[in-house]
């Protein structure tokens, strides 16, 4: 039984999801090929080139999008950042304007809703990115969504998860520090902080930290570890 378009698209995306990007492209190769594309499609297909390292081929994806559908914001975006990337920064200017012509103005020119999105969309690209051992693009995807939901505070954690294996503790410290401070209650910050801030260097602030975590999450094992850690040093010191 043939496969309708909208049901091959469902396929690519499983393949996406789950970082088969050559499957992906196989699926919905086919797909143009047989002249039933669709905007999301060609889009999708744009992604998959993109985590391939093969942004001529994601570029002319993502062209195909746009000229079947003009108002795609999205599109627009990974155009604007695949362009950057090759170092054509004007064109890459011009994508992004057309981004934020796509819909009303609200977050650097981008519609909230689309705003929202588009953040969301970049944090799962880092975590495929991250899954695939490139943490410093990964890092770069989440900057990106932060650039465009700075108040998605769950987002910027991961990032200074990410932060902290790249060996960027001073970055990572700096992160956790600002989630910290809008979420004072949220256990994982403070962890986060408490860890990025030991390697750092800045013990006193780390075990300041943990000290209250202790009292307010006494079962939490990273607390017990962190605080071995801690004491293990110190008991190392002359």
């Amino acid at each position: 039984m043939e496969l309708s378009p909208a049901q091959q698209v469902d396929l690519a995306k499983e393949r996406f999801a789950l970082h088969d990007y050559y499957g992906a492209v196989h699926l919905l190769e086919e797909l143009v090929e047989g002249g039933r594309a669709f905007a999301d499609a060609h889009h999708l297909l744009g992604l998959a080139y993109e985590m391939l390292e093969k942004p001529e081929r994601a570029l002319e994806a993502f062209e195909r999008a746009l000229a079947l559908n003009p108002r795609y914001a999205e599109a627009h975006v990974h155009c604007g950042i695949v362009l950057a990337r090759l170092g054509r920064e004007e064109e890459a200017n011009e994508a992004f304007a057309r981004a934020r012509d796509a819909g009303g103005e609200d977050r650097e020119g981008i519609r909230s809703d689309h705003a929202a999105r588009l953040a969301n969309l970049h944090a799962e690209l880092a975590e495929a990115y991250a899954a695939a051992g490139a943490l410093g693009r990964a890092i770069d995807q989440y900057r990106a969504a932060l650039h465009l939901a700075p108040a998605f505070h769950d987002l910027r954690l991961k990032m200074a998860k990410h932060l902290i294996d790249a060996g960027r503790t001073l970055e990572a410290r700096d992160e956790a520090a600002r989630v910290v401070r809008v979420r004072p209650a949220m256990t994982d910050a403070k962890a986060t902080f408490a860890l990025a801030s030991y390697l750092c260097g800045e013990t006193d602030t780390a075990r300041d930290v943990l000290e209250q975590l202790r009292a307010d999450a006494p079962d939490d094992p990273r607390v017990r570890a962190y605080l071995s850690l801690l004491e293990r040093d110190q008991g190392a010191r002359p």
